[in-house]
């Protein structure tokens, strides 16, 4: 019997997997080890990653949006299912734009869970489809931060152990240029 006169035929339809597409939003300023951790972890557990560059207009950044995607895609070149973008909007908004439905969070302490909390509540008022995980940085990396990371660069300390090479060398060369113009 033909497969279209087979009236099993129509109850087993061949399904596509839905691709699982998770976003990990942040201001990387600059990209630490830490966020390496969790950016790498996550690619493991979705089909694609969009690592966000947030486009914060109440911070001042010490490197311009462009600089820390640039940044990132050398520190995740070797992740195929990573995808570096920018947003300058509400995440629940970035998120339907790319397809993705999980928001990826790094928690470092109770403090970090109880922001993080409050954040993907909010999230989840603004949009019921998007949900958000937790992740549970590395111990090693569990005090680490982007604030303290450019505090020690921008006085001369070593931070190879915190960040990926690119970002270390492009901490160096900023704050040169910064105490050149001063």
């Amino acid at each position: 019997m033909p497969q279209s006169m087979n009236p099993d035929h129509q109850n087993n339809k061949e399904t596509t997997p839905k691709v699982r597409i998770a976003a990990y939003p942040g201001s990387f300023d600059p990209v630490t080890c830490g966020h390496l951790d969790i950016i790498r972890r996550s690619a493991k557990q979705f089909d694609r990653l969009v690592v966000a560059v947030l486009n914060n207009t109440s911070k001042n950044p010490l490197f311009s949006v462009e600089e820390r995607k640039e940044l990132l895609r050398e520190a995740t070149k070797d992740l195929p299912n990573v995808e570096i973008d920018s947003f300058r909007d509400l995440t629940v908004r970035f998120m339907r734009s790319k397809g993705a439905d999980v928001i990826v969070r790094g928690i470092r302490s109770v403090t970090d869970f109880e922001y993080e909390l409050m954040l993907a509540s909010t999230n989840h008022q603004l949009d019921k489809d998007i949900e958000t995980v937790f992740m549970m940085t590395n111990p090693k990396y569990s005090y680490l931060s982007s604030s303290i990371v450019k505090e020690i660069a921008q006085f001369d300390g070593e931070v190879h152990d915190l960040v990926p090479p690119g970002v270390e060398i492009a901490l160096k060369e900023k704050y040169r240029e910064r105490k050149a113009q001063q």
